[in-house]
């Protein structure tokens, strides 16, 4: 056999054994997510993803009708909403477990972190100081019962903020008046059970943002209704 016939014969040897150098490689999961668009922690969990080999593409658009429709219960909710695989992720899930998902391909609707524990990704930036609060990944089923699927229990906690007056305190980082919006950079709000974090928050009456700019030091009271986070009170810092 002549030398050019090897060459040929190897090369389509090498395409047929899958072997080849241009052989396409499988594609990374895509991970769509729905958040708000002004979610500080949401957008690290998306690089806590991206990191780890996922592609994701987000959608600005708030999370509580995705989850709705997706059939996640409301009682397991955090903050953006995911889909990955024909599984549905809710909250701060660390992407080894989506891993382990997409491998065992449980029956299952999909994993769910509810609120927003400190520790988990995209919830373990410098901003919390090295907090770690014990969470469990759940495995949600389609009748909305759940079973651990993890748990990550190392705790390391900041010495709690005090409370005396329910008051929380907070940078402001963006104000839309016309949607009556505001972004808060913010520690621990004792009302809500909520971490340090940055969040958007509704406002009660858009008189509250007169004066305000952002990079503001603000105290302020916030509760939720009907999904959404609204700010009742807030002043100037002292």
């Amino acid at each position: 056999m002549k030398r050019r016939d090897w060459i040929r014969w190897g090369a389509a040897w090498l395409a047929a054994s899958g072997t080849g150098l241009g052989m396409a490689q499988p594609a990374a999961p895509l991970v769509e997510v729905w958040k708000d668009p002004q979610c500080g922690c949401c957008n690290d969990w998306i690089r806590h993803l991206e990191a780890n080999g996922f592609r994701v593409q987000a959608f600005d658009s708030g999370n509580a009708g995705m989850r709705q429709r997706l059939g996640m219960p409301q009682a397991l909710g955090s903050c953006h909403t995911a889909r990955v695989g024909g599984y549905v992720v809710e909250g701060h899930v660390p992407a080894g477990d989506i891993q382990r998902l997409l491998r065992e391909r449980p029956a299952a609707l999909g994993l769910s972190v509810p609120r927003m524990p400190v520790g988990s990704p995209g919830m373990d930036g410098p901003e919390y100081g090295n907090r770690r609060d014990p969470y469990d990944v759940l495995l949600v089923q389609r009748d909305g019962s759940t079973r651990v699927y993890a748990s990550y229990h190392q705790t390391q906690s900041a010495a709690p903020a005090a409370t005396a007056d329910r008051w929380a305190e907070g940078e402001v980082r963006r104000i839309d008046t016309a949607a009556r919006k505001i972004t808060v950079r913010h520690g621990d709000i004792p009302d809500l059970d909520m971490p340090p974090m940055t969040m958007v928050f509704q406002v009660r009456d858009p008189a509250l943002l007169q004066g305000l700019q952002p990079g503001a030091r603000v105290r302020f009271r916030a509760q939720k209704a009907d999904g959404a986070y609204i700010v009742t009170d807030i002043k100037a810092a002292p």
